[in-house]
């Protein structure tokens, strides 16, 4: 289970250290993909097989279906940790995530999630609930 808040960054050749904590979840490898909020998504092999799994469940035949799997699967690459426990986020992810230097990485329970740390701290950003905001959801879910 991913949890915990850490502030990093990225350095010039676009990598980024994964906190250790994470890294030892993680295991070697990892996959590192879009998320749906405008933040990067880093699961483990395992995980990822579950989504993969989930996904082709999904009807083929639907057109949605299929732009959606084109770009969570074809934008997703998988990463190994060098010696310092950092991993290379690709141009095109960094772009998607509006990522320049700092990060926000937040464990998300079954992933990890990377933030630029200006999207995150947005004022329209879907980042940190209110207390109000965070006991209406609770109450919606039943807890």
């Amino acid at each position: 289970m991913f949890m915990g808040t850490y502030y990093n960054s990225i350095d010039e050749k676009n990598r980024m250290i994964v906190p250790s904590k994470h890294r030892d979840q993680l295991g070697g490898k990892c996959i590192l993909a879009k998320g749906i909020d405008q933040c990067l998504n880093i699961y483990t092999m395992e995980d990822w097989q579950k989504q993969v799994e989930k996904l082709m469940t999904l009807p083929q035949s639907n057109s949605k279906v299929r732009r959606y799997i084109r770009d969570f699967a074809g934008n997703a690459v998988e990463c190994s940790f060098d010696k310092q426990g950092r991993i290379n986020i690709p141009n095109e992810l960094k772009a998607y995530a509006g990522i320049d230097k700092d990060l926000v990485t937040i464990g998300a329970i079954t992933k990890v999630e990377i933030w630029s740390k200006e999207v995150w701290e947005a004022p329209n950003n879907v980042g940190p609930m209110s207390t109000e905001e965070l006991e209406n959801a609770l109450a919606e879910y039943g807890f």
